[in-house]
C-alpha cells in the first residue's frame, strides 16, 4: 500500500535546499519552484516540483495526491514556475487517466523519492498506471 504524504523534517530540509539551488539556477534541469495563491487567504505558497517533458509538452504531476497546493492550483487555473530568477506563468489543464498514465510512468521512473507514494513500480504495465492515475493528478502546462 502506498504511503500517505506527510511533510517530514527530511523533506522540509530537502525543499529548503532546492529553493536555494533554484534561486541560483543550480537545481536539476526539470526542477522549478511552483507558486500558487491560497484560495482562502490569497497568500502565495511555493514548493519545488519536478516537471516531466514529453513531446515538447511540459507536465506537472502531483505525486502526493490532492494536497493543498493541488487544490489551490485547480481553483486558480494557473501557476507560476520560477528557476534561476526567471519566472513564467502557466495555465494548467487536468488530464484523465488514459492521458496521464504514460506521464506517471515516466515520472516515477525518474523521481525515485516519490515511489513510496505509488502502488505501482516503474516496470508496471501502463494499465496499472491508468488505475493509479486518479490518486495522482496530472496537469498539462501551457506557458502564458
Amino acid at each position: 500500500m502506498a504511503r500517505r504524504y506527510q511533510l517530514s523534517p527530511k523533506l522540509r530540509c530537502y525543499n529548503r535546499l532546492m529553493r536555494v539551488l533554484l534561486r541560483w539556477g543550480l537545481a536539476p534541469r526539470n526542477v522549478y519552484l511552483l507558486t500558487v495563491s491560497g484560495q482562502k487567504t490569497g497568500k502565495p505558497y511555493s514548493t519545488p516540483v519536478n516537471l516531466v517533458e514529453k513531446d515538447h509538452v511540459r507536465w506537472l504531476v502531483a505525486p502526493y495526491g490532492e494536497v493543498a497546493c493541488v487544490r489551490n492550483a485547480r481553483v486558480a487555473g494557473c501557476v507560476t514556475l520560477t528557476r534561476g530568477g526567471r519566472s513564467e506563468q502557466a495555465r494548467i489543464f487536468a488530464v484523465g487517466p488514459e492521458e496521464s498514465a504514460p506521464i506517471l510512468k515516466i515520472y516515477i521512473g525518474k523521481i525515485g523519492i516519490v515511489r513510496p507514494y505509488f502502488d505501482v513500480s516503474p516496470d508496471s504495465p501502463l494499465e496499472a498506471f491508468v488505475a493509479e492515475a486518479p490518486l495522482h493528478p496530472v496537469f498539462r502546462l501551457q506557458i502564458a
